[in-house]
C-alpha cells in the first residue's frame, strides 16, 4: 500500500514538473519572438492585450481605431514613426524647411533665392519650365529666295456644306518696292472665273488680314477642289502685280473632323512659260543615302489634253520605279475630277540602294480614267541617269544626287506615249 501511494505521489509530481517545463518553453518562445520588434511610440496599451494566447485561435474582431495624433498646424496625419519631429506650420504659402531630405527634386521645385540647393521649397508651387511650348520658328526661319509666307485656316461644315476659309496674315512679302500694298484673291479651282478678295493693306510687307470667307461647295466634290491664294501688290495706279500664289488641295486628310486647322505655306511664283504640247508635270525628287530611300513628291500638272468625249473625266499620276528597264514597283496618286490643271501634293517613297541608282529610273505617267475600267495615258516623263535620259530630266536626277536629303523641284514637259 505504501509503495502504491509513493508511485501516485511521484507520478503527480512528475506530471506537474512536465507541465511547468512546457509552460516555461512556451513563455520563452513568446518572449524571444517579441525581442526583434520595437514598440511604436503612441501605440495604445490595448495592442499588447490583443496578442494574448487566449485570442490566437479565435477570429479577429473589428476594433475601433484610436485616431493618430498630429501636431498642431500640420494639415495631415503624422505616422507614429515620424512623430516627435519638428514641423513648421503651413499657412498662406509659407516656406517648409526640409533639411532631412538630402536630394530634393531640384528640377521640379522652385528654390528660395536666399537659400542654397535643398534648403527650402515652396509647397504646391508650379514650375513654369515644365509648361513651355516649343518655339514657333515659322515667322523667323525663311528659306533663301522665299517670296513670302501665308497663314490661313480651313474648316468644312458637313451639314451646311460650307467651306470656311480664314485669311490670317502674310510675312516677308517681296514687293517691287519698300511700300508694298498687298491684297489676296481666293479661288476654288477648277473654277477660276469667280473669286473672293480681301481688303488691301497699305505700306506693309507683313500684313495682318484676319478676314473670313465662305465657299458653298457640295460634300461630294469638295475633296476634288483646290484652294488657290493669289497675292498681289496694288500700286498707285491700282494695277495688280502678282507677288506669288499658294495652292492647297482639299482632301479627306485636311478636312477630317469639324475643326478649324491653321496652316502656313510659302508663296510660289506663277509659271510664265506656256504649257507644252501635251501638258507639263511638276514634281520633287530627293534621295536619302543613309536610309537608301528615294522620295517623289507629285505636285501638280497643267495644260493637260483631256479626252472630254470619253465620259467622266478624272486624272491621276502613276509613279513607277524601273531598274534596267524592268518594273520594280508602282504607286498612284488619287484621281482629280474635271481639271486640266490638277493639284496632288502627294508623296511616295521607294527603297533603292545607292549602287542601284546608276541603272534605276523613274517613270511618271499621267492617266485619264474613262467609263468602265478603261483608261488612257495622256503623257509621260522619265527621269534617271545618262543611260536613260538627257536634258532637263538628266539635270534633275543629277541635282537630286548632289543635294542629299533635299527636295529638288522642277517642271517637266510630258511626252506622248507610243500606243501598244
Amino acid at each position: 500500500m505504501a509503495e502504491q501511494l509513493a508511485l501516485v505521489i511521484g507520478g503527480t509530481i512528475g506530471g506537474l514538473l512536465l507541465l511547468l517545463i512546457g509552460a516555461s518553453c512556451c513563455l520563452w518562445r513568446r518572449f524571444c519572438a517579441t525581442l526583434p520588434y520595437e514598440e511604436l511610440p503612441g501605440t495604445p496599451a490595448t495592442a499588447a492585450a490583443a496578442a494574448s494566447s487566449g485570442q490566437r485561435d479565435r477570429p479577429c474582431q473589428p476594433q475601433a481605431r484610436t485616431p493618430l495624433s498630429r501636431p498642431p498646424g500640420v494639415p495631415f496625419v503624422v505616422p507614429p514613426s515620424l512623430q516627435g519631429r519638428d514641423w513648421v506650420p503651413l499657412h498662406s504659402g509659407e516656406w517648409a524647411h526640409t533639411p532631412w531630405d538630402p536630394r530634393p527634386a531640384s528640377e521640379l521645385l522652385p528654390h528660395n533665392p536666399s537659400g542654397g540647393l535643398g534648403d527650402a521649397c515652396k509647397v504646391g508651387a508650379i514650375n513654369p519650365e515644365l509648361y513651355k511650348f516649343s518655339e514657333d520658328n515659322s515667322e523667323t526661319e525663311f528659306p533663301a529666295g522665299c517670296l513670302g509666307r501665308l497663314w490661313f485656316s480651313v474648316e468644312y461644315e458637313q451639314e451646311a456644306e460650307r467651306l470656311l476659309v480664314g485669311l490670317i496674315k502674310a510675312r516677308q512679302l517681296q514687293g517691287p518696292s519698300e511700300t508694298c500694298s498687298p491684297l489676296v484673291k481666293l479661288y476654288l479651282l477648277p473654277d477660276e472665273r469667280r473669286f473672293l478678295q480681301s481688303k488691301t493693306k497699305h505700306k506693309t510687307s507683313n500684313p495682318q488680314f484676319d478676314e473670313h470667307f465662305i465657299f458653298q461647295v457640295s460634300s461630294k466634290t469638295v475633296t476634288q477642289r483646290v484652294l488657290k491664294f493669289s497675292i498681289y501688290h496694288v500700286d498707285r495706279r491700282r494695277k495688280h502685280q502678282l507677288l506669288g500664289q499658294v495652292l492647297f488641295p482639299l482632301n479627306n486628310k485636311t478636312l477630317s473632323g469639324d475643326c478649324r486647322r491653321i496652316i502656313w505655306r510659302d508663296l510660289e511664283p506663277e509659271s510664265l512659260e506656256p504649257p507644252s504640247e501635251f501638258g507639263d508635270l511638276q514634281f520633287c525628287l530627293s534621295y536619302n543615302d543613309y536610309l537608301s530611300r528615294l522620295t517623289v513628291v507629285v505636285l501638280r500638272a497643267k495644260g493637260l489634253r483631256l479626252q472630254e468625249d470619253r465620259g467622266v473625266v478624272s486624272v491621276f499620276v502613276k509613279v513607277s520605279l524601273m531598274n534596267h528597264n524592268k518594273f520594280v514597283k508602282c504607286k498612284k496618286t488619287s484621281a482629280v475630277l474635271g481639271s486640266i490643271n490638277p493639284v496632288y501634293n502627294e508623296t511616295f517613297s521607294f527603297k533603292a540602294d545607292a549602287t542601284e541608282l546608276d541603272t534605276a529610273s523613274l517613270s511618271l505617267t499621267v492617266v485619264q480614267n474613262m467609263e468602265g475600267d478603261k483608261s488612257q495615258e495622256l503623257g509621260r516623263v522619265v527621269v534617271g541617269p545618262y543611260m536613260y535620259t538627257r536634258g532637263r530630266e538628266l539635270e534633275h536626277w543629277n541635282e537630286m544626287l548632289s543635294k542629299n536629303k533635299e527636295l529638288v523641284k522642277r517642271w517637266h514637259a510630258l511626252c506622248r506615249t507610243t500606243e501598244p
